[in-house]
């Protein structure tokens, strides 16, 4: 769309600009700029304008409890690069699964979905106490650089994000392949929770409620060196992302 409204703004300036100058309309007159062909180009530069600043404005990076995407989600960044990756259909999950099981024979799935669940847990407790050292070994260097920023962010501007009751409603793999020398799993949680922020000070609540449980829906992908080696996080997304 970039490229298409680029095309059409400077169709219509040049069209203006060869009319002005007596190259177009009818049997080739032209009749020089009016004060109506400067208020158009006006109104064009400041559409070219307003389109430019808008596509370098940055997206804003919120905290991993308002359902962003955090870390690199390998899968869309391999995806359809078969060249490249020994899983050619990140959609069959079970060829996925069954190139883990040739270089890890004790892979099975329900002990993965516990260990995955657990981790889950072990996430959001530390994000609530805003203190990730307990869970830095299971952690890529990026997911935890990620989410020591908000922590951090969350100290200096005195707020505690509460999460309470969390209920998981279904754990399931929804991805698996190998690349480059690693195994990738995503796992999709759906779950509620109280998710609520108080103010450090005050202990009012500043966002969020303390009585309405919400349901979110999020994909969590995890990843170990190919073998029976142990799972860190690497990402986490919203449905949708």
């Amino acid at each position: 769309m970039r490229g298409l409204a680029g095309g059409m703004l400077g169709g219509l300036l040049g069209g203006m600009l060869f009319r002005s100058l007596g190259f177009a309309g009818y049997g080739g007159m032209g009749g020089g700029f009016g004060l109506m062909d400067l208020v158009i180009l006006g109104a064009i530069g400041l559409a070219i304008y307003w389109v430019v600043k808008q596509r370098s404005q940055p997206a804003p990076i919120d905290g991993p409890h308002q359902r962003v995407a955090w870390g690199e989600r390998e899968p869309e960044q391999y995806r359809g690069a078969a060249s490249q990756a020994t899983m050619v259909q990140d959609s069959d999950l079970d060829q996925g699964l069954a190139y883990i099981r040739q270089m890890d024979p004790g892979f099975e799935e329900s002990r993965f979905r516990e260990a995955c669940t657990d981790l889950f847990f072990k996430v959001q407790a530390a994000w609530a106490n805003r203190d990730l050292e307990p869970i830095r070994a299971i952690l890529t260097s990026q997911m935890y650089a990620q989410l020591g920023a908000e922590v951090a962010r969350l100290k200096n501007e005195r707020r505690i994000n509460r999460l309470e009751n969390i209920a998981v409603r279904s754990v399931d793999l929804t991805e698996a392949w190998q690349e480059q020398g690693r195994d990738y799993v995503t796992v999709r949680f759906l779950a509620n929770l109280l998710d609520y922020t108080v103010d450090e000070t005050t202990t009012q609540i500043v966002s969020g409620s303390r009585t309405d449980p919400v349901k979110f829906e999020e994909y969590w992908t995890v990843t170990r060196p190919v073998g029976s080696n142990p799972w860190v996080l690497t990402a986490i997304n919203q449905a949708g992302d």
